[in-house]
């Protein structure tokens, strides 16, 4: 159930989180010029992907309603925690953030590492392998995953219905990462039960994917990522990377970081990733 927006506490509660935040907590230089306290409101507004004269709107207390996907958008260019995030959603008018916004809201912790891997492939993932958040290096390594929506949120939901999500794998890998992520994905379900959102997604892979139920009919448990990942990129090459992953168990998050062999040839192909960016590809 929806509740009146308060404008006022909503305005006062975004302009205090907003000064309180300091350009190195977003991962920006502090310029030797800055007078400001805090962030600017162009600068919050591009971490939440919406347009500053919105936000000095909304500080003012005479901006639109949010709609919850925007309130999460600032909860999380905000860097709020869950607590944060809740007060926040509720001064925007809802009751409680929906479900899926709220396993999606990235602790402010990881947020900061992010914020200080720019030049590092590093990603945050949800439980059912949602890319939540991707550092530019690791756009230009793998694609934008960020913009799906529905069951394609899930990275193996998208293995194994849609071609392009294995593209970027090295061919002979394709069988142990078939078996790796019906053997995870198998694991969530028991955990979550019957009706969980791991379970309705087994669902709509066995209606959809003959090769998803041929090798969910094995049973297969306790199989794990390995460290050693192999890429192959469109302009690149083949990349032999190391994935170190960070779990946040209280929000069933990982962070996701890749690195390579300092002096190898992969090591080479990354620093020219960071120079080439994603613009010159198509994202997958």
């Amino acid at each position: 159930m929806e509740q009146q927006v308060d404008t006022a506490s909503l305005g006062a509660f975004l302009r205090a989180r907003r000064e309180a935040l300091q350009p190195e907590d977003v991962g920006l230089r502090r310029g030797s010029r800055r007078r400001a306290h805090g962030l600017r409101r162009e600068e919050v507004a591009e971490l939440c992907g919406m347009s500053a004269d919105y936000l000095a709107r909304l500080e003012r207390g005479n901006g639109t309603q949010p709609s919850q996907r925007m309130a999460a958008a600032i909860a999380r260019g905000l860097r709020l925690t869950p607590e944060e995030r809740d007060h926040l959603s509720m001064l925007c008018g809802h009751r409680e953030p929906h479900r899926e916004l709220r396993s999606e809201h990235v602790n402010p912790g990881l947020m900061r590492i992010m914020d200080r891997l720019q030049d590092t492939p590093a990603q945050v993932m949800g439980p059912l392998g949602e890319t939540l958040l991707q550092t530019p290096s690791a756009v230009a390594l793998l694609g934008e995953q960020t913009h799906y929506t529905g069951d394609a949120r899930s990275a193996p939901y998208r293995w194994f219905t849609d071609p392009a999500a294995r593209e970027r794998y090295l061919y002979d890998d394709y069988e142990v990462n078939c078996r790796v992520n019906i053997a995870l994905l198998r694991a969530a379900s028991t955990r979550e039960g019957p009706g969980s959102r791991a379970a309705r997604l087994v669902a709509e892979l066995l209606r959809d994917s003959a090769e998803f139920a041929y090798l969910w009919d094995r049973q297969e448990v306790g199989l794990n990522w390995s460290d050693v990942k192999r890429f192959v990129h469109p302009l690149v090459g083949r990349l032999d990377l190391f994935c170190q992953s960070l779990q946040d168990l209280d929000h069933a998050q990982s962070l996701l970081v890749f690195t390579a062999t300092p002096g190898s040839e992969s090591e080479n192909k990354l620093a020219l990733l960071n120079v080439i960016g994603s613009d010159s590809f198509p994202a997958d």
